[in-house]
């Protein structure tokens, strides 16, 4: 399952939009994690009890969301946005919403030459001739003679 936050995805065609899906979670935290995390609080750090909270509860409101996804048949969801609220004392949820979509890989195409008219040749690129004269590095140019725009003054 492919999963975007933008409405779109990079080399994929969306070829038709099923519905928008969501997943949810509503955890609380943990007495002893809670009586720790306001002991580090006095001394700073990152809370990791809390780190670990909020990544499981991203990652099981994904999964649920990608259950409803697949059930639709989506190949993607796409648009992808999290929330979060407090919903009691010491309760959170965390929503996960999107659309879903299917979507099929776009085929790259090799790049080809630029094409001419007849009678027209491409111009050729640094490509020195055999009787072209070399130019001395410590030789001027025409543009070296030209004023300098300085932003500073």
């Amino acid at each position: 399952m492919q999963l975007s936050n933008l409405e779109h995805l990079p080399n994929y065609q969306i070829t038709e939009r099923l519905d928008v899906v969501y997943g949810s979670t509503v955890r609380s935290k943990h007495v002893g994690k809670d009586l720790f995390a306001s002991l580090k609080n006095i001394v700073g750090g990152e809370l990791t009890a809390y780190t670990e909270l909020l990544e499981e509860s991203r990652q099981e409101a994904i999964d649920r969301m990608i259950v409803k996804a697949e059930a639709l048949g989506a190949d993607a969801v796409v648009g992808l946005r999290f929330s979060t609220s407090s919903i009691a004392q010491g309760a959170s949820e965390l929503f996960v919403y999107g659309t879903a979509v299917k979507a099929v890989p776009v085929q790259q195409q090799p790049a080809s030459p630029p094409q001419y008219p007849s009678g027209h040749t491409p111009p050729i690129q640094n490509a020195p001739t055999q009787n072209a004269p070399t130019q001395n590095p410590q030789t001027p140019t025409p543009a070296d003679d030209l004023p300098r725009f300085n932003p500073f003054g």
